[in-house]
């Protein structure tokens, strides 16, 4: 069910783990290397693809479908060809992605009554088209990172490891959907150029690699170099949340991951990553997902 791989390239290297869940193919990649490149990638799978970026700026030239995708930051989106040839250029030297396979004839059994978004991507799969499902890329948000690093922390085995894979498979699926569709939909006010999108990106990942000591509006406006204003409102455009409450998600969806990983009491917890008191905390955590801390650790 479980596998870890390694891939050498000429300038990096890439490892990776893939679960098999029945006919549903999931995987996680993390790829260095010690300089900018460009290297192919090909599949004669007919499969349809999530694509998840999780870390990481790169573009690549997808030949079925005739078309170069720039990306930057946390993206996602859907896509289909029976089989794929592309050529890949990294833009940062450290790549994290995820990934998961839908056979054809199981996509369309699960889509062809869903939204209608859904619903025309599978009729265009019939059809024997190449198809993306959007050209505007969804940003990865806290609900979907959480989602797959729950498959990627996921401590059951046996069959109760299929039905998790395979609920969280459907659930990335729906979630990454609505997502790309809400982004086709919405119409951009503050954040209308590359380089802005970008800063946003990296206000999000500041955020994400600082969540125990996190920086204050007026420090991150200074790093990334945005005002304060433009920051905040693009911030909520792109992600739909404000930089307090990412911030705080993040922070939550890591308290959590500690109590399922770790043997730290939710005391501890708090104190590392900054609350005022245990009960701010407990609080917090139970206005979040609707239970303690404590019945975390009971029922993981």
């Amino acid at each position: 069910m479980e596998e870890r791989r390694q891939v050498k390239y000429e300038h990096g290297i890439m490892e990776g783990v893939t679960w098999q869940c029945d006919s549903i193919r999931l995987g996680h990649a993390v790829s260095r290397f010690d300089t900018l490149t460009s290297f192919p990638a090909s599949s004669q799978a007919d499969v349809v693809r999530l694509h998840f970026g999780l870390k990481g700026d790169y573009a690549f030239a997808y030949k079925q479908l005739g078309k170069t995708f720039d990306l930057v930051g946390g993206h996602h989106n859907i896509m289909y060809s029976s089989e794929f040839d592309m050529v890949v250029s990294n833009k940062t030297l450290e790549l994290e992605t995820f990934g998961v396979q839908f056979p054809r004839e199981l996509f369309i059994q699960y889509t062809q009554q869903a939204s209608d978004t859904l619903k025309q991507f599978a009729d265009a799969i019939l059809a024997g088209k190449s198809v993306i499902l959007s050209d505007t890329w969804g940003t990865l948000d806290p609900g979907i990172e959480a989602v797959i690093r729950q498959i990627i922390h996921c401590k059951y085995g046996g069959d109760l490891k299929k039905l998790f894979l395979l609920s969280k498979s459907i659930e990335l699926l729906v979630l990454s959907a609505e997502a790309c569709r809400e982004a086709a939909q919405r119409e951009e006010q503050y954040i209308k150029n590359k380089t802005d999108k970008e800063k946003i990106i990296a206000v999000r990942d500041l955020i994400n690699d600082r969540l125990t000591s996190p920086p204050n509006l007026s420090e991150i406006a200074k790093t990334v170099g945005l005002n304060e204003y433009k920051l905040k409102r693009g911030f909520k455009e792109m992600f739909q949340n404000t930089v307090f409450g990412y911030l705080t998600e993040k922070r939550l969806d890591l308290a959590r991951q500690y109590l399922l990983d770790t043997g730290k009491t939710a005391a501890e917890i708090s104190q590392d990553l900054g609350y005022a008191t245990p009960q701010h905390f407990n609080n917090a955590f139970k206005k979040h997902f609707g239970h303690t801390p404590y019945s975390v650790r009971k029922n993981p």
